[in-house]
């Protein structure tokens, strides 16, 4: 089956002498933009779920050393995103009918689209997420897990949290590739503004370096956290902290966004977190519609805000690198306007997007978190009522 949707990408030329200016702001003329953009075609063959089970939101994707595709969904919770009772009544005892029962919140698929294995869930010595929220595999094939709910999980399927028994995330986890629980980073519950060094509020993306075995964690997609914490993978000690343009973080709420006011001193929701193979920390600001760059140390480099005038909750969900060694692309997932953008990673020029709304194939819905693997090709997890993964096969720079 051949699919019907070949991105052609917007080129450059279409795009570049409106946002040049606009779009980039590092202190320098805006530089010239380079020949060629990625083009993509989706893929209908990905993934290959088994026979009755299905995805809820599906918050976080990454592909590891043997390019096998990782996501995590929300099939447990109660929140938005996850199955309902409806979806859920193979559950059910005596079952109300043969579909549907939720895919573990792990899986992990291998190039075919096939599931390897899934695991997760409540369990001993350890506060599983009440809203799963991004997932990083390590250079020791640790998986890590972030959080971002607040509501706990009680009662059948498809039933609501009840009052007073709300828990708001703080915490990081790391299982090995089998699902063993190895560590914790953060109490659940417990959280005391931007100088806290132990725990965290509502941590969206994870970043392992596999240089030293820091783990960069993007914390707060709400509430008073908006910074980049790093601790050491091995034993979850405090390293450092940075908020926007390399400040100290602050707890002051930013109010909503506008287009016209200045640029933040601080992140709104820093939502995802990415290190490129030169040693520089990408961040995801999605309500500030940006991307901003640092050193390992929290120095500011350079920023690229994409589509600007983008309202809540923003342009900038989350980023992947191109699959060459130079990592010459950069590409981000843009919730609210449906698509994905391709960026020059070296002077952050705009080159071109692909995708449009829509819930068919090959459009999206609510993209959430991308991922790339060796070939070049995209993955892209959507969560809400997107509930789906969807891979975009590389073919080639044009």
């Amino acid at each position: 089956m051949r699919s019907r949707y070949r991105y052609t990408v917007l080129p450059a030329a279409l795009v570049a002498l409106a946002v040049a200016l606009l779009l980039v702001r590092t202190g320098l003329s805006a530089p010239e933009a380079p020949r060629g953009v990625p083009q993509f075609e989706w893929d209908p063959t990905f993934p290959k779920m088994p026979s009755g089970q299905m995805l809820g939101a599906v918050i976080g994707a990454h592909v590891d050393a043997k390019d096998h595709i990782w996501i995590v969904h929300r099939s447990l919770g109660t929140g938005t995103g996850s199955l309902t009772a409806f979806q859920r009544a193979a559950e059910f005892n005596p079952p109300r009918a043969e579909c549907c029962i939720p895919a573990p919140p792990v899986v992990e698929f291998d190039q075919a689209g096939r599931v390897v294995s899934s695991w997760g869930g409540p369990g001993t010595g350890f506060e599983w997420p009440s809203g799963e929220h991004g997932i990083f595999v390590d250079h020791q094939d640790n998986v890590w897990i972030g959080s971002n709910g607040q509501g706990r999980r009680t009662g059948p399927p498809g039933a609501v949290a009840q009052a007073g028994a709300e828990q708001t995330d703080t915490q990081v986890l790391k299982f090995t590739r089998a699902g063993k629980f190895l560590m914790q980073i953060g109490k659940q519950n417990v959280h005391g503004g931007n100088d806290d060094t132990r725990n965290m509020l509502q941590p969206t993306g994870i970043f392992v370096d596999p240089s030293n075995n820091e783990v960069y964690v993007s914390d707060g997609e709400h509430g008073n956290h908006r910074r980049v914490i790093v601790f050491d993978g091995a034993t979850g000690a405090y390293k450092r902290m940075w908020g926007a343009y390399g400040n100290k973080p602050e707890d002051a709420d930013l109010g909503d966004y506008k287009p016209t006011d200045p640029p933040a001193k601080q992140f709104r929701y820093p939502h995802g977190v990415e290190l490129s193979k030169d040693g520089l920390v990408y961040v995801a600001d999605r309500s500030n519609n940006r991307v901003q760059v640092f050193r390992k140390d929290g120095t500011f480099v350079s920023e690229v805000v994409i589509a600007p005038k983008t309202l809540y909750p923003g342009s900038v969900d989350d980023i992947a690198f191109s699959a060459d060694a130079q990592q010459r692309f950069m590409y981000v997932a843009d919730n609210m306007n449906k698509r994905v953008w391709i960026v020059d990673r070296q002077s952050l020029a705009i080159l071109g997007r692909f995708g449009e709304g829509g819930n068919h194939g090959g459009q999206f819905n609510m993209p959430h978190s991308i991922a790339t693997d060796s070939k070049g090709n995209i993955y892209v997890t959507e969560t809400l009522e997107g509930k789906r993964i969807q891979r975009f096969l590389f073919k080639g720079v044009k």
